[in-house]
Order: structure tokens, then sequence, then C-alpha cells
């Protein structure tokens, strides 16, 4: 069994066979695919697949790419989303996807710290953990989770250094791997994946986004995850088996979900 911590199930790129990818999936052994949302634009889209795909479970958070078109009052929606579905079958399992995003030197990072540190406050609010997006902002999201008391999470597509990833496992979370840790070229990621406690570890898609060495150019999807499993299982000289077990009991932990 294996889970896929982070996967954007609702994208576009998605719509012309879903089904066929989440069959493909469970074939797989994938049991669980959390679903991220973006914006309180595409909420709606992501509690959709819930009842239809029950593998499906399901967060809601605004990302740091997506402030700039983003209201105060999203933040309420966020809210009320959380507090609606809480105690439901299709609950939140974690605040995500949220974080922040230097990468374009036209950021408005003071507007995306805000809509970070408020998020994080809803997170801790509701007691959730939080998916985290941090593209050249790494020691910055560590500021800010120090500053809002958050000490549950996984740091999505992690591509830090090594006391970046021990600074996060200090506060209690876990990192994701997945398709940058299949390039031989990417020295760093594969050597996290390889050092890094098991315990921190879980493992992502982030489909469509993020291929795989063997899809570079093209679609991701979360049935590559039992290959990334294989991946990880041989940059640690490890059995596969143990590698899905581990990184499955870490994420049902994390975010508080049965494995049935």
């Amino acid at each position: 069994m294996l889970i896929d911590t982070h996967c954007h199930l609702d994208a576009r790129e998605f719509d012309p066979d879903r089904d066929a990818v989440i069959t493909a999936a469970r074939t797989g052994g994938i049991e669980k695919i959390i679903v991220p949302a973006v914006s309180a634009e595409n909420f709606d889209a992501v509690h959709a697949l819930c009842p239809r795909y029950p593998c499906v479970l399901p967060a809601y958070g605004i990302h740091p790419l997506y402030v700039d078109r983003a209201a105060e009052s999203d933040l309420r929606i966020l809210k009320e989303t959380l507090r609606q579905l809480a105690g439901t079958p299709f609950r939140a399992v974690a605040v995500g996807e949220i974080g922040l995003d230097f990468y374009f030197s036209s950021s408005d990072a003071a507007r995306q710290e805000y809509f970070f540190i408020e998020q994080l406050k809803i997170a801790r609010e509701f007691d959730l953990p939080v998916l985290l997006h941090g593209r050249r902002a790494i020691d910055a999201v560590l500021k800010c989770l120090r500053r809002a008391g958050v000490t549950a999470g996984i740091a999505h597509a992690f591509n830090g250094s090594f006391r970046q990833a021990e600074n996060f496992i200090r506060m209690g979370f876990c990192l994701g791997f997945g398709g940058a840790m299949t390039y031989p070229g990417s020295r760093r990621i594969r050597k996290l994946a390889a050092s890094l406690p098991i315990e921190n570890i879980v493992l992502e898609s982030d489909a469509p986004d993020i291929p795989p060495v063997w899809l570079a150019g093209k679609r991701n999807s979360p049935a590559e995850l039992p290959r990334f499993a294989e991946e990880l299982a041989a940059l640690r000289a490890c059995p596969v088996e143990e590698i899905a077990r581990r990184t499955t009991e870490n994420a049902l932990g994390l975010l508080r979900v049965d494995a049935a």
C-alpha cells in the first residue's frame, strides 16, 4: 500500500481521463491520494472529487502564487470550508497547499507572508497539519512556522539543504520526495532521500507536475508512485516493501488517517 501525499487531481490536465488515472493508481497499490487546493476558486472542485473517488483525501488552502488574486474574504471561506466539513466523511486532512514562493522577482513577498501566516493560524485553530510549498524561500517558511507555532505537516517537493531538512524534522515535519528524486543529476535531492531518517520521509507525485525521468516533458500521474518507491529503495539499499510500509505509516500518522 502506498500514499500519494500530494497530487493535483482536479487539474484540467486530467479532465480527459481522470477515471482511468484513478484506476491505474489503485491497480498499482495507491490506497490514498491527498489532493490540495490552491485557491478558494477550486475548493469546490477538490471537494467534488471526494464522493466520486473514495481514495481521495482533500486539503484546502491558498497557494503563494495565487495570493495576488486572493481576497481577505478567501481566508474566511477557508475557515468556513474546514468548519463545514469537520466531522464528515469528507473532512480536510490538512491545510494546503500553502507557503512562500520567491522564485519570481516580481513576487509580492509581504502579501505572500501575510496569507501564509494567516493560514498557519487557521491550521492551528483547526488542529490540522499543513502541506507546504517553499520555492527559493525555505528559511522564510521555517521562520513563519516558528512564529505561528505550527509543528506538523509535510514540506512538499523538498529540495533544500541538509540543515534545512534537519530544522523541519526537529519541528515534527515530514519531507516529500517524488519525481525530482529520479533524475541522476539531482544529486542533492537524491543524497537527502538516501540519508534522512525514514521516519520523516513521505512519497508524492505532485501530478500532473514534476514528472520522473522516464516521463520527462510529459504528464505525471499518481500511478508512478510505485516506481518512486523503488527508486527510494535503491537509494537507501533496502527492500521496496520497507519503503512502502514506512512511508505509508508516516503519511497516515501525520494526517491522522486510517489505513482502511
